[in-house]
């Protein structure tokens, strides 16, 4: 360090003062020599007074900054080797070339030097792997450490952050959970009760229920003869989780003492700390709880996922029809309140789809409006292709199909657009047409899944239905006397009913007669339904080529695959799973094969004992609990086998639920 008087700030300031005192002394001198001797020795004094303090101050923080180096230094040192502070240099073969003893002591070792990560610790080395992630929280030792890494440098610092994952834990298994519980088929079931059985099955389902949340540590309240509010939080719902939600079957169990079937739907909402939107989420959840036709749970998180649970039953069938007559009457007004109706079904559709579309077709123009069915005519079945020649012979009917390219060009902000057998906006026919309008309304049969139409101004879903062509028919028969179905849109509706119910044998309840009944009466041709139905001898060998190669497990579950150079109708698949069924020894069928369209279907049916639907949501598809399918894109059938078995596996591990 330089001398103060060194530099050019101090410096010229300095000589200007010594040249003016040595000029002042000499002039003293010249006039007085006593005075200006005396005058150059005090000017000698101060100087040197100056030049030796500096001198010394300059000492003195010479001695100070080494002092303070060498602290520093030696704290440097040791926080580097002793702080609670993980570092470690690795070369490029994972080897440690250098480690702190902090982070020796985290691996509960003598020294790191030299050691294999592969040897220390897996987690670490496939974090190490993943180039794109350069911080991570991986465990050592039973401590939460997070790694935050400098690969230029192959440097990692290692900071040790348990008690703030433990705090996060503690804090999400403490944030509240919101949950609504509801009695399925509440006032149907008591309405034909007298006051003190009603009484006495009401206090022993609020028994139960109380028990369980006691149990669980629920805060459970009842606020109407059918439902039950209950707070909770994460820490409980996933103990809840783990027992399947058991109180689904102890309530459907204990109530059937009393010759009835009363089971609960639960909608839950959880993963948000707004209560207003924990409220939403919850009564979201049951909605979608109920829509899948009740006896299960249903949790919604905040990020828009859902879970469920349950499923067991199938949806009980509704004794009265009001709820159809109010639909009925709803949609009457929908229609006449538009500029035309657009109708359409999903994608491949069956004769369950095209019958209702027909039968919607009917309902509409008996309210004089116009109305067209929405159909791409070279993406059909087998079945709905031979009930479209048929409709080709019938050129008034006929000529109300459209291809959805007129449809786009058609529809208006008033038109209505009334989707059939099908919920889910990617399966329909052309999904374009439900942007173009406000006007949707939604007709179906299928258990709710998580994919949604969005914001349909009327939705008609009724799980425990055999078919869509059901409900169309109900709907029917509440509308204007005058109408008079013709026999062949009669016809279609009846084939959309057998098709689906396996012809009266599956999912088939006293208002399926009803309906199949009403239109036999309004003209329907039983012979003609026959006809249609008729498949080829190619498709029956094929078929039974399909069965022929099927294996069956010890459990009852029977997987047949198709020929991988081979593709099949989604008919014939669905039709190869039915006949499996039927065979000795089999509760549930899958068949896996290739489709006309190039991706793998999978068709799966029970007899009630798997729920099948769960099955299949997991694969990306859905349906209802004894029948339900999926299809697998860029997969092959080796792989998509692997993947449903996977999936059997985990549900039934699962404890038969999701």
């Amino acid at each position: 360090m330089s001398h103060f008087y060194e530099r050019k700030a101090y410096r010229y300031p300095l000589y200007a003062f010594i040249a003016l005192s040595v000029v002042f002394a000499a002039f003293l001198f010249y006039f007085q020599w006593i005075l200006g001797i005396v005058s150059f020795l005090l000017l000698g004094f101060v100087l040197y007074y100056v030049i030796h303090s500096q001198r010394s101050l300059y000492a003195e923080l010479e001695q100070y900054i080494s002092n303070l180096s060498y602290r520093i230094k030696k704290v440097g040192e040791e926080a580097l080797m002793e702080m609670p502070i993980g570092i470690m240099l690795i070369n490029d073969d994972y080897e440690v070339e250098w480690a702190n003893q902090f982070l020796a002591s985290c691996f509960k070792e003598q020294t790191l030097i030299g050691r294999s990560l592969y040897d220390l610790s897996d987690p670490l080395v496939a974090l190490l792997k993943q180039e794109q992630i350069n911080e991570e929280i991986i465990n050592i030792h039973g401590r939460q450490f997070k790694v935050i890494i400098r690969r230029e440098e192959r440097l990692l610092y290692f900071f040790d952050v348990t008690e703030q994952v433990e705090l996060q834990k503690q804090y999400e298994a403490e944030r509240l959970v919101l949950a609504i519980i509801f009695l399925d088929n509440y006032d149907e079931i008591t309405q034909g009760m007298d006051d003190q059985a009603k009484s006495q099955m009401n206090s022993h389902v609020t028994s139960i229920l109380n028990k369980w949340a006691n149990d669980y540590g629920l805060f459970l309240k009842r606020t109407s003869s059918e439902r039950f509010i209950a707070v909770l939080n994460e820490h409980i719902l996933k103990q809840l989780e783990k027992s399947k939600f058991s109180i689904l079957d102890e309530v459907r169990e204990q109530t059937m003492k009393y010759n009835v079937q009363l089971t609960l739907s639960i909608g839950i909402g959880t993963g948000v700390s707004s209560l207003p939107e924990l409220g939403l989420l919850a009564q979201s959840g049951l909605d979608l709880a109920l829509g899948r036709g009740g006896d299960q749970v249903a949790i919604k998180q905040g990020n828009g996922k859902v879970k469920f649970y349950g499923g067991k039953t199938n949806p009980m069938e509704k004794r009265t029809r009001v709820r159809a007559r109010v639909i009925s009457h709803a949609l009457r007004e929908l229609i006449t309140e538009s500029d035309k109706v657009l109708i359409m079904g999903h994608k491949y559709p069956d004769m369950d789809a095209l019958g209702a579309a027909i039968g919607i077709l009917k309902l509409v123009q008996s309210n004089q409006k116009e109305g067209f069915i929405v159909i791409d005519t070279a993406r059909t079945n087998s079945g709905a292709q031979r009930l479209i020649e048929e409709l080709k012979k019938h050129s008034e009917l006929w000529s109300r199909f459209i291809k959805p390219e007129q449809g786009l060009e058609l529809v208006t902000e008033d038109t209505l657009v009334i989707v059939v057998d099908t919920h889910r906006p990617s399966l329909v026919v052309e999904e374009r047409l439900l942007y173009r309008t406000d006007h949707i309304v939604v007709i179906d049969h299928h258990r709710r899944g998580e994919e949604f139409i969005n914001d349909p101004i009327l939705v008609y879903m009724e799980p425990y239905a055999s078919s869509t062509s059901e409900l169309v028919t109900e709907l029917l028969e509440y509308q204007p006397k005058r109408m008079k179905l013709s026999m062949l849109e009669a016809t279609a509706l009846l084939a959309g009913i057998v098709v689906d119910t396996k012809s009266f044998t599956l999912r088939t309840g006293s208002r399926t007669f009803d309906a199949a009944s009403y239109l036999r009466a309004q003209g329907a041709d039983t012979v003609l339904v026959q006809k249609l139905l008729k498949e080829s001898i190619t498709n029956y060998v094929k078929r039974a080529k399909i069965i022929e190669n099927a294996s069956i497990d010890s459990r009852g579950i029977a997987i047949a695959k198709g020929d991988p150079t081979e593709t099949y109708d989604q008919v014939l698949i669905a039709q190869a799973a039915d006949t499996l069924l039927t065979l000795s020894g089999v509760v549930a069928s899958f068949v896996i094969s290739k489709r006309t369209d190039q991706t793998i279907g999978i068709s799966a049916r029970s007899l009630g004992d798997i729920n099948v639907q769960i099955i299949m949501e997991s694969l990306g598809g859905g349906g209802h609990l004894t029948n339900a399918a999926t299809q697998l894109s860029d997969i092959t059938i080796e792989e998509a086998e692997q993947r449903l078995r996977a999936a059997i596996d985990d549900y039934l591990e699962g404890g038969k639920e999701s």
